[in-house]
């Protein structure tokens, strides 16, 4: 069951309909990206900070990982109007570490999810404040949710590794195990 994070996002960009022209357009913003990723960085961990179960795994140690994820956060932001490489297997290897470390780390889905959305929310805020168009914001939306998609499939992959590792079972097995499972809810 090993993701192959160059082919996954290949298949999220036809999927997402991230297009060249939506490439170009967050080239040509990255200067603006830039700027504004810190306030997001301050939105997106003060939303998280009001979480007590976050807030411990976030500042629960003294080490300053919240200051460091905050510095993370923002180069996250900024590559998302550069795509690194072109939006190519670069983007697509350091989306899928992310995706592992939020797994190594226990922020859950049930929290990136709502911070994303929080985050897309105060965009879309500076979207309309800044006038730019309906194109970069779809465009950015399209580029999150690629990026979001990496997190969450981190949880499915490692879970799912986790299980085939510790019983044994074939990857059929487990999967008719789910279908059977979600079957019964």
């Amino acid at each position: 069951m090993a993701l192959d994070p160059h082919v996954f996002m290949s298949t999220l960009e036809k999927r997402v309909g991230l297009t060249d022209a939506d490439k170009a357009l967050l080239k040509s913003e990255a200067e603006w990206g830039a700027k504004l990723a810190p306030e997001m960085a301050d939105h997106f961990y003060a939303y998280l900070g009001r979480d007590p179960e976050m807030d411990s795994i976030l500042n629960g140690d003294g080490s300053g990982r919240v200051h460091r994820l905050h510095e993370t956060f923002v180069n996250w932001f900024q590559e998302m109007f550069t795509g690194m490489d072109g939006w190519g297997n670069a983007y697509a290897d350091r989306r899928w570490r992310i995706g592992l470390v939020h797994v190594r780390l226990g922020i859950g889905p049930q929290h990136v999810v709502p911070a994303m959305a929080t985050v897309v929310h105060e965009v879309g805020k500076r979207l309309k404040a800044d006038a730019k168009t309906e194109e970069l914001k779809d465009a950015l939306g399209r580029i999150c949710m690629i990026d979001l998609a990496f997190i969450e499939q981190a949880y499915v992959e490692v879970s799912s590794s986790a299980v085939l590792q510790e019983t044994g079972w074939s990857e059929g097995l487990f999967r008719r195990l789910i279908a059977t499972g979600a079957k019964s809810m």
